[in-house]
């Protein structure tokens, strides 16, 4: 069973920073790794994803131009890096593992436990 674990969540204000990590035990051989993330009572939606190489991302339109996401390797880690952030990304972001890059959470054969994202207006 690989692990997943995400950190760096917190709370900033708008307009603030944030980079979240993941460091997961199949990151070596997952094609694919992501970034989603659920507000209570609400599904859970898809934020970014790359392949192995970074070659291809694919962000949620609300999120192109203020997230990046990123992949060492070598340090089987995955990097959510978040800028320019707004009250409605505040969010539990889970990161995920998987074959495949789709927006559909089905397609994530792993996932970590989350990590709380708050910004304040």
């Amino acid at each position: 069973q690989a692990q997943v674990l995400e950190s760096g969540g917190g709370s900033v204000q708008a307009g603030g920073s944030l980079r979240l990590s993941c460091v997961a035990s199949a990151h070596s051989s997952a094609y694919s790794m992501a970034w989603f993330r659920q507000v209570p009572g609400n599904e859970r939606e898809f934020v970014a994803a790359t392949d192995y190489t970074t070659t291809r991302t694919e962000y949620r339109d609300s999120v192109r131009g203020r997230f990046t996401i990123a992949r060492d390797n070598s340090q089987a880690t995955t990097y959510l890096l978040m800028s320019g952030l707004k009250p409605e990304d505040t969010a539990v972001y889970f990161c995920a593992a998987g074959d495949h890059i789709t927006a559909f959470s089905r397609d994530y054969r792993w996932w970590g436990q989350g990590t709380q994202v708050t910004v304040s207006a």
